[in-house]
């Protein structure tokens, strides 16, 4: 139980994404309407498809495989995959946004974001081997901080190629789709992975592999604008970078809040789902290594339900209008299953706080997602940097979360797995309450 490019093909006629250094805020954009032609079916296809594998390779991990390799270093030892994850994403929130100014400023015959791509597949297959072949924790851990390094880059570069591509009312629905594939990529890499515990390296790169099939059938099969003709008035400096890890709140009000209230929420479901499999084996009385089969079969209740709320909701949303009420309903949601997990008192129980949590997680990704475009500053000419940055709502809680439950885990002698999940629930709904209340040039 968590973090989205051109189409030479749309109807009528092939469209490409068109750089310019004219800075437009979202009010002004909301106001003159977007005129940014449909992406046609190659590009969502292709987009979907590149986000499933890389969600595959980098979501069951987080979700069973990581916890496997701890259990076999470090027994007993179970507060260490929080230090595992966490120092991953700690390295994504540092790095991500020097790769959004880079591809910004990007100049090549194949555009600005499609170069970067090979690369950041090659550095993530890279970390996959590190992470299997780790003889101990500190390599485990080095292992993981590659993998975010060049996966978790990969996933903000398809971010920012949505922002480059999708029209207003093409957000919703595609955000929705990205969703479906998010959640049913971690449920498909968890089957898979729990089908190859016998062999360290097939346990990660076969998801991994996926990944990067994914990505490279992208970079092949889309073309992006020429960027070569690209100017800009200033140079990359070492100053410049770090100006560009903070943007000014008061002027972008709107993506401010909507930042806050998707941190909370992130950081309650990261909270839960970084000890899901732990949690499950003290739920049910078994061993990490007999439940993966479980948490698959459990994680496909969950797809049910995680592919209604997205796919719907996604829809729902560009029709009617309407986002922050969605993404308040979507903290409902799971917070009642969290809390409904977290008294269960045998698997039926469980499985309807499953369903519960994946249904407000589903509408939660497609439409939040969508939402995060709406209001996205300066979409015209730092669409990566403002993604990188808005990517720290979800890796900034990926890096803390992980810290902070063995300590409410602590609470009451050890293994709160109860507690933990209803905390969790909390941030989720206390997050949807404030996109509700405070985000305003947005339905």
């Amino acid at each position: 139980m968590s973090a989205v490019p051109p189409d030479p093909f749309p109807p009528p006629a092939p469209t490409e994404p068109v750089a310019t250094l004219t800075t437009v805020s979202p009010a002004s954009k909301a106001a003159e309407g977007d005129d940014r032609p449909k992406v046609g079916g190659r590009y969502i296809l292709l987009l979907v498809l590149a986000q499933f594998g890389l969600y595959a390779a980098v979501v069951a991990p987080m979700g069973y495989s990581l916890s496997v390799r701890v259990d076999q270093l470090a027994p007993d030892s179970e507060g260490i995959l929080g230090f595992v994850v966490g120092s991953g994403s700690l390295a994504l929130v540092l790095s991500g946004p020097v790769l959004g100014v880079l591809s910004d400023r990007t100049r090549s015959r194949l555009g600005r974001r499609r170069p970067w791509l090979p690369v950041t597949v090659a550095v993530g297959l890279l970390g996959f081997v590190c992470v299997a072949l780790a003889p101990s924790v500190p390599v485990l851990v080095l292992g993981w901080v590659v993998v975010q390094l060049g996966f978790g880059s990969t996933l903000a570069l398809l971010s920012s190629s949505m922002a480059d591509c999708l029209p207003e009312s093409q957000r919703g629905r595609v955000a929705g789709l990205a969703g479906v594939a998010q959640m049913a990529a971690s449920i498909v890499g968890v089957a898979i992975a729990s089908m190859l515990t016998s062999s360290n390296l097939l346990l990660f790169l076969v998801p991994a592999g996926l990944g990067a099939v994914g990505v490279l059938l992208f970079f092949l099969l889309i073309t992006e604008r020429d960027s070569r003709d690209l100017t800009f008035d200033d140079s990359v400096t070492a100053k410049l970078m770090l100006s560009k890890y903070v943007f000014p709140v008061r002027r972008y009000p709107d993506f401010a809040w909507n930042w806050l209230g998707r941190f909370l929420f992130m950081f309650g479901l990261t909270l839960a789902t970084t000890f899901t499999t732990f949690f499950f084996a003290d739920k049910l009385d078994k061993s990490v290594t007999d439940i993966g089969g479980l948490v698959a079969t459990v994680g496909a209740v969950g797809l049910v339900a995680t592919m209604g709320g997205a796919g719907v909701s996604g829809f729902l949303s560009d029709k009617l209008r309407n986002r922050r009420g969605f993404v308040f309903g979507a903290g409902i949601l799971f917070s009642l299953g969290a809390l409904t997990m977290a008294v269960a008192p045998d698997l039926p129980v469980l499985l309807v706080g499953s369903f519960l949590t994946n249904l407000g997680l589903g509408v939660f990704s497609a439409v939040d997602q969508a939402l995060v475009l709406d209001v996205l500053p300066e979409r015209d000419t730092e669409a990566g940097r403002y993604n990188a940055i808005n990517q720290f709502s979800t890796t900034v809680p990926q890096a803390a979360a992980p810290f902070v439950a063995p300590l409410v885990l602590a609470l009451g002698g050890g293994g709160n797995y109860p507690l933990l999940y209803i905390v969790s629930g909390a941030f989720a709904l206390v997050g949807g309450l404030i996109i509700l209340a405070r985000v305003k040039s947005v339905r």
